[in-house]
């Protein structure tokens, strides 16, 4: 699991800031984040956007894209990701969307998972998950894939 105290640290002393845009995880990766203590240092805010029309009206994902594909795609978490980053004015975005299950959505199975991260200096990646398990631990593991990535991009810089 990830030192979230840790990652907010090392946000902090680069003086960047982070958002967030969820659906799969209803505001999850936020809350997990607002458990370390000083995080309003670094967490800009959160929207969660798990109707399919709010992502476009609130995080700026482009309604043809959402009509094409829907919301379970990767260009789409990583269009939230860049909606959250800009929308909420933070270095750093980070999204989730899929399906938690029990069953398919729109044929898309249960435990399918994109994450994604936007950065400063143009980072962009998404990962696709395939998650067995429970609601929650879909969930989960979405947070915690989303936390490594934000980790993983801010010790790299």
């Amino acid at each position: 699991m990830i030192d979230v105290a840790g990652l907010v640290g090392r946000l902090a002393d680069r003086g960047q800031t982070v958002a967030t845009a969820e659906s799969l995880t209803g505001g999850l990766l936020t809350a997990t984040l607002v458990t370390v203590p000083g995080v309003s240092r670094v967490l800009r805010g959160g929207l969660v956007v798990y109707a399919t029309d709010l992502k476009h009206s609130l995080a700026g994902v482009d309604a043809g894209l959402l009509a094409e594909r829907g919301p379970v795609d990767p260009d789409v978490a990583l269009a939230l990701a860049r909606g959250a980053r800009e929308r909420c004015g933070a270095d750093w975005g980070l999204s989730t969307t899929g399906v938690a299950g029990p069953g398919p959505q729109d044929g898309v199975p249960a435990g399918t998972v994109y994450v994604a991260l936007a950065g400063p200096q143009g980072q962009a990646e998404v990962r696709e998950l395939h998650i067995d398990g429970e609601r929650q631990h879909v969930r989960d593991a979405a947070v915690a894939t989303a936390l490594g990535l934000l980790d993983t991009a801010v010790i790299d810089l």
